[in-house]
Formats: C-alpha cells, sequence, structure tokens
C-alpha cells in the first residue's frame, strides 16, 4: 500500500542532542513526527513577542484588522508553560519586537520592512496613529501584563520578525549550553515560524507547542505552519504533554488561570 502524498514521515523512536556518556537519562517530550529527548538544563522555553501589539485589544495588531479572539487561550496556555519550565530549571527567554521611538531601527524606505510591516502601513494609512504601535516605551511595545518576566528569566529585543537577526539570541543561548528550544506565542506564521526556522538552520533542536501559539490570518494558516515545522523545520507538541514531560507535579495539581484580554 502507497503512502499518501504529502504525508510528514513519522517515527516511535526519540530523537534530540546525543546523551554524553554518563549524563542522566534525557526526558522524552511526546511530539510529532517523533518524540524529542531532551535535559532541562540544555532547553530553553521561548515566549515570542507576547505584547499588547499582538494579544491585546487595542494594540497593533487589533487594530490593523486582524483576528486576535484566540489570544485569551493563549496567553492562558502560554502561562502554565511558564509556570512549569520555571519549576523544572528550564531557561525561560522572552522576545520583545519593535523599534525605537523615532522608528530608526523600522529600517526606512530603503527597508523592505518598511513597507511589509504592517503596524508601519497602518501609521501611515492613519497618521493619527503616528508613535503608537511597537516604539519601545510604549504601551502597545510591553509585555502583556499576564506574561512579566521573574528573576531568572532573560528578555531579548528584537527588531524584525527572526528573534536571531541582529539580536544577542544565538550568543546568549550558546553561552548557556542551550540545544533545544520550545517555542510558544504570536504569530505562529510570522515571528514563530520565523525564528524556528532560523534555529534550525543553526542547528537548535526547536519544538513548537501548537496550542501556545496564535496565528495571524486564520485557521488554515496555522494549519500551514504546524505542517511545515513538523515536516520541515522540527518538532510539534503540546502544552499538557510539555507540562506532564518536564514539571509533572504541576500538572497534578495546578489549575489554568483565567486570562481577560487587556484593553
Amino acid at each position: 500500500m502507497s503512502t499518501p502524498k504529502n504525508t510528514t514521515l513519522t517515527s516511535t523512536r526519540p530523537v534530540g542532542v546525543p546523551n554524553a556518556p554518563g549524563a542522566p537519562a534525557p526526558l522524552v517530550l511526546p511530539a510529532r513526527p517523533e518524540p524529542l529527548a531532551l535535559h532541562a538544563a540544555n532547553s530553553a522555553l521561548i515566549v515570542v513577542d507576547m505584547q499588547n501589539a499582538y494579544a491585546s485589544i487595542g494594540g497593533y495588531v487589533d487594530s490593523a484588522g486582524f483576528d486576535i479572539s484566540g489570544a485569551q487561550g493563549v496567553i492562558a496556555n502560554i502561562g502554565r508553560t511558564i509556570a512549569a519550565a520555571r519549576a523544572a530549571g528550564v531557561l525561560v527567554v522572552f522576545l520583545q519586537n519593535g523599534w525605537d521611538a523615532a522608528y530608526v531601527e523600522a529600517g526606512g524606505p530603503g527597508s523592505p520592512n518598511w513597507y511589509k510591516s504592517n503596524a508601519l502601513k497602518t501609521m501611515r494609512r492613519k497618521p493619527e496613529l503616528q508613535g503608537r504601535f511597537l516604539a519601545k516605551g510604549g504601551w502597545d511595545y510591553e509585555l502583556v501584563d499576564a506574561m512579566k518576566p521573574q528573576e531568572g528569566d532573560i528578555v531579548i529585543p528584537k527588531t524584525r520578525y527572526s528573534g536571531f537577526f541582529n539580536s544577542t539570541l544565538d550568543s546568549t543561548l550558546r553561552a548557556r549550553g542551550i540545544r533545544n528550544l520550545v517555542f510558544t506565542g504570536i504569530a505562529t506564521n510570522v515571528c514563530v515560524e520565523s525564528t524556528l526556522r532560523d534555529a534550525f538552520h543553526l542547528e537548535y533542536f526547536a519544538v513548537m507547542l501548537e496550542d501556545a501559539t496564535h496565528e495571524l490570518g486564520g485557521a488554515a494558516i496555522q494549519q500551514a505552519s504546524v505542517y511545515n515545522v513538523e515536516t520541515f523545520f522540527g518538532w510539534v507538541s503540546s502544552v499538557e504533554d510539555f507540562i506532564r514531560t518536564f514539571a509533572p507535579a504541576a500538572a497534578a495539581t495546578a489549575p489554568a488561570p483565567t486570562v481577560a484580554l487587556t484593553t
């Protein structure tokens, strides 16, 4: 019987960074297309752009006409994931997207970012919004209230979709021996996928928690990114599987938080 076209090849054998001789057995995270073997000490949770711009009513994404109704569930799921990561000793890294107040870092008319950024386009179309979106120091740029970093977490600013472009992300991770990245955040098909693709090219093992990400563009877009990740660039898992693998006690005792969209 032939395999249907466009089918992702799967396996039940865990893959990942080879275990050093004498090292303790790795944790095995259920994932697609195969389980991923990893240690808390060489893993980091990457929280992508959980800012008012992307997840709050009145932020850039909402103002530009995108549907952010799924952001509430994503905020709650990421919150549970962060709590489990901290309990397990997994490094938590927040990425924060935006530019200086004068938008010099946005690139100017000589940059494609100037034309493709929907934040910049929306402000040019509506001059009364000029300076409001993704400017460092402003409300739009800030992380949502439910996602504030704690001691031991790291916050890394970025000026383009990929968290690895012109940032300290790669050096920060390598200095700490990190080889495995667990991705959450917004938007699945833009900044999450862009950063995850670069992670693959930089030799990181990257897994995306699909129920802790939110797309811009609709359900079909989410499905496309999930397919891209599990077929070509990494692995896909869930919040529950992450918590059960890294912090089973937390999974048994911690209720899911209720989080309202901020305005």
